[in-house]
């Protein structure tokens, strides 16, 4: 495409990993599938604004986040820019992309973030992760697919079934918050949010003038 140049190509145990940039802006490809680029931010954003919103108001100061997927680090980035959250855990399975945060292109949008002490990043499958960590958090906020129904692999579908979203609220302390990025909306997935336990079950969208907006899905692990 006019106006496209791929900075870096990798074959990971995953598929292919592409990150290109399109005129000012940087883009992530995985298997072929368009996951994420720098020109908005606005839904990534909503994404850690809307679980620290949720939280009880005495476990906001000093909450804990798990930040499943690193992406172009937009999540990351503002949830460092919030002094209320005290612990930040990223986990992140490409090393190719956490590779381009740490010593690349996308370091321009997560380098005081990496920096800051209260991140860790850690290269691990996210499902794995929920499954074998006794590790808790107050929020986990999740944008490793581009949604409940369109995942990027096909691995990642027990993620946001019964048996994942068991594993999420095990991960979670009481009164804790799952929000779940999507590039649609899926009352599938608020319907298997309640049927997992989850209570205060919404989606929170991002204003477009035209299309299908990016949203945000909650659920809050009762107390």
């Amino acid at each position: 495409m006019p106006g496209t140049v791929t900075l870096d190509r990798r074959e990971g145990p995953y598929g292919e990993v592409v990150l290109r940039r399109r005129d000012e802006h940087y883009e992530i490809i995985a298997n072929g599938t368009f996951l994420m680029d720098t020109s908005d931010g606005r839904s990534e954003r909503l994404l850690i604004d809307a679980a620290q919103a949720a939280l009880p108001e005495r476990s906001r100061p000093g909450a804990s986040v798990l930040i499943g997927g690193l992406g172009v680090g937009f999540s990351l980035a503002h949830a460092a820019a919030d002094p209320r959250w005290g612990r930040i855990v990223v986990v992140e399975r490409e090393e190719a992309i956490i590779d381009w945060h740490r010593q690349g292109p996308l370091a321009s949008v997560s380098g005081a973030a990496l920096a800051d002490s209260r991140t860790v990043i850690l290269h691990t499958e996210l499902v794995d992760h929920l499954h074998t960590s006794p590790d808790t958090y107050d929020a986990l906020c999740l944008d490793i697919d581009n949604g409940p129904d369109w995942t990027v692999t096909e691995d990642n579908e027990s993620l946001y079934a019964a048996e994942g979203l068991a594993a999420c609220a095990a991960r979670l302390n009481p009164g804790g918050v799952l929000a779940v990025w999507s590039a649609r909306p899926s009352a599938d997935f608020e319907g298997s949010l309640r049927n997992a336990g989850f209570s205060g079950v919404r989606t929170e969208e991002i204003p477009v003038a035209r299309g299908v907006p990016d949203v945000v899905h909650l659920g809050v692990r009762p107390e």
